[in-house]
């Protein structure tokens, strides 16, 4: 199969794109299916031992930030394709990107608050708007600077590490002084999880009471969680828009340094992921050990995997093996953006009360087979839908949103799906 189809999309990068929309699933669905602090410590909910706290092993090794660092890498690349695209058919590279992220926004906006408050589409419009800055720098300064931006995450995690061990210490000493102790537990409860039956209440309850439950949650992930993770975000950025002008996504490389890349990515970083499930096991999942282990893993090991799942599908497409495969991700990925939301909207109608009403029902091994259910919808109908479309649902809507004109959506008999 070749790499680029005559529409001038790199079918690669498609389908790259469409593997990591759907591995998204894989880590997203357990904070769909059941109390969203799951997802960091299997003691929490959904099961802690046996099956249940393997699953949750093996996607921290394999997949826990990674999807979510395929995307982004793709989205680094996308922005210098279409800045580059847009730069030859005479119109404005920095018109057409900002107008594409404002309107990111927006869609993200509404995902977030109305739909499931994991959204990544906010983190990525305003990173989007950053990181345009720099789609004309050389392959040299972007490796660079992703990695400075990844060794700024690293030493800010570790200096909130030991401040809040030395507080710890501090406040367990004989004789320690009542403030010290009162501002210890302050962060304590600070850092608590909140108990799992206030979020089972709400989502097994009617839209509103969801609503109630997940508008403190989104506005925690908008004011906190997405600003500690906009220098990961913007290092994958980086690093996408230098590996897409090195020609990686499209192929360009040989297959042996691929084979090389995803072997040693997967021997190397893989087992690494060991003694830190071990540490937070240890700890019993402390929030103070989640965050310096999450910093370790996504800034020390997630890369080079990112690059071996990548490594992985280029070989796959350049294979020509499972051809009606190929077909299908390259579809999903094209469509990323309705997948992407498509995905949200099922699993909260399967697992919300005012859907299907399984929120808190299954164990963590129990949502891998909805996720299966998922993807072959997704794989399904997304190639079907391109025959007869020139975009996806929401791609349509947001090129026109850009455009600021309606776009046709119909695709002409004469131009090849």
């Amino acid at each position: 199969m070749s790499t680029v189809n005559t529409a001038e999309r790199i079918d690669t990068l498609d389908a790259i794109r469409g593997v990591a929309v759907l591995g998204i699933l894989l880590m997203n669905i357990v904070d769909i299916a059941m109390p969203g602090w799951a997802y960091y410590d299997p003691y929490y909910y959904g099961g802690s031992e046996g099956v249940n706290f393997a699953t949750w092993a093996i996607n921290y090794a394999l997949f826990d930030g990674k999807m979510r660092g395929l995307f982004t890498m793709m989205f680094g690349a996308s922005t210098v394709l279409i800045a580059e695209r847009a730069l030859k058919s005479g119109e404005s590279p920095a018109r057409v990107h900002y107008a594409r992220m404002f309107w990111l926004l927006v869609f993200g906006m509404i995902h977030v608050w109305f739909i499931w408050y994991g959204d990544i589409l906010v983190l990525y419009a305003v990173a989007g708007m950053i990181a345009f800055v720099a789609w004309r720098w050389s392959v040299r300064t972007l490796i660079i600077t992703g990695i400075a931006l990844l060794v700024l995450k690293l030493l800010l995690a570790t200096w909130t590490y030991t401040s809040l061990r030395g507080l710890e210490t501090a406040a367990n000493a004989p004789n320690a002084p009542a403030s010290v102790q009162q501002e210890w537990r302050a962060t304590q409860e600070e850092m608590t999880f909140p108990p799992p039956q206030t979020q089972l209440d709400g989502y097994l309850g009617s839209y509103m009471d969801a609503f109630k439950v997940r508008a403190p949650v989104s506005m925690y992930i908008l004011t906190e969680a997405h600003p500690l993770a906009m220098t990961d975000t913007l290092a994958l950025i980086a690093f996408g828009m230098a590996l897409f002008r090195l020609g990686f996504f499209s192929g360009a490389w040989s297959k042996t340094t691929y084979r090389r890349i995803a072997l040693w990515g997967f021997a190397i970083c893989v087992p690494l992921h060991i003694p830190l499930i071990l540490w937070n096991d240890a700890d019993r999942f402390s929030p103070i050990t989640l965050h310096i282990t999450e910093a370790l893993h996504l800034t020390l090991l997630r890369p080079w995997l990112v690059l071996a799942h990548a490594s992985v599908v280029i070989l796959f497409m350049q294979s020509g093996a499972a051809s009606w495969l190929a077909e299908r991700l390259i579809a999903v990925g094209r469509m990323a953006f309705s997948n992407y939301i498509a995905s949200s909207i099922i699993c909260v109608l399967i697992f919300h009360g005012y859907g299907l009403g399984l929120y808190g029902q299954l164990e963590r091994w129990q949502c891998y087979p909805v996720v299966l259910l998922i993807w072959v919808v997704l794989l399904g109908w997304s190639k079907p839908w391109l025959e007869r479309y020139a975009y996806g649902p929401l791609e349509w809507l947001w090129r026109s949103l850009v455009r600021g004109r309606r776009q046709p959506l119909s695709r002409p008999a004469d131009r090849p799906a």
